[in-house]
């Protein structure tokens, strides 16, 4: 199989900063050292109320990180000019409410119809490459697809989140979700609640080409330093990859 890409999401390095309001840690170092510790890429996600990642992060890291940047916004006029002005790599559009602590669910890619189709049409005219993070569901990847979304991202919140005894299910769904994706020509990528237990076994799916990690990596960081957990995570990687 091809390698699989990690994605970090400094997200929470910002969550940290803001909870003592000042300049430490910083999210621009945090990405930093995450690619010279052998991340592939960069995701952040910048929320309507600011809750962790701020403006000026986005527009530093842009600048600043020579590495391919995974922009997770909601389809908003302001997220939008934001992407169009710093055209990053990627941009992955997910949902958001104000009352979740972390995103949900996938986007309903059904309902939300033409206005997300146009979304998908300035970004891409824009040069960005769009993702959608959706649940493992044949309609709605189908929907993604017909809409000019090039990836996909699965969302694994349910599978990483559930007991190990009972994770089948959920793994199963999607296992079936990147065959879909790989039919209707969408790259597949996947994320959401990853830690050193549940990885291998999205990341042994071959239609996956890169998984997106961030709320355990950079916890676990604390206790291990960010080079070890990205080596860690990167060897469990390929280790899954190659059986």
């Amino acid at each position: 199989m091809t390698p699989l890409l990690l994605s970090v999401n400094i997200d929470h390095v910002a969550t940290l900063r803001n909870a003592r309001g000042g300049i430490h840690p910083c999210p621009v170092a945090a990405a930093q050292l995450a690619i010279a510790s052998g991340a592939d890429g960069i995701t952040l996600h910048l929320r309507e109320d600011r809750r962790h990642i701020r403006d000026g992060d986005l527009e530093r890291i842009a600048a600043e990180v020579a590495a391919p940047l995974n922009f997770e916004m909601a389809a908003t006029e302001e997220m939008i000019g934001f992407a169009e002005r710093l055209r990053p790599h990627a941009c992955c559009i997910v949902p958001e409410k104000r009352a979740e602590l972390t995103t949900e669910g996938g986007l309903d890619v059904i309902r939300a119809g033409a206005p997300l189709a146009a979304s998908v049409a300035r970004l891409r005219a824009a040069g960005v490459r769009v993702s959608i993070f959706v649940e493992a569901d044949r309609a709605q990847i189908e929907a993604a697809a017909a809409i000019g979304a090039e990836v996909v991202e699965l969302h694994t919140g349910a599978y990483a989140d559930a007991a190990p005894d009972a994770r089948a299910p959920h793994l199963a769904r999607l296992a079936a979700g990147a065959k879909v994706a790989a039919a209707a020509g969408l790259i597949c990528h996947a994320g959401h609640g990853l830690a050193y237990d549940s990885v291998g076994a999205v990341a042994a799916f071959p239609e996956v080409s890169e998984v997106s990690i961030g709320h355990f990596l950079i916890g676990q960081a604390v206790f291990e330093g960010l080079p070890a957990v990205i080596a860690r995570f990167k060897a469990l990687i390929a280790e899954a990859r190659q059986g």
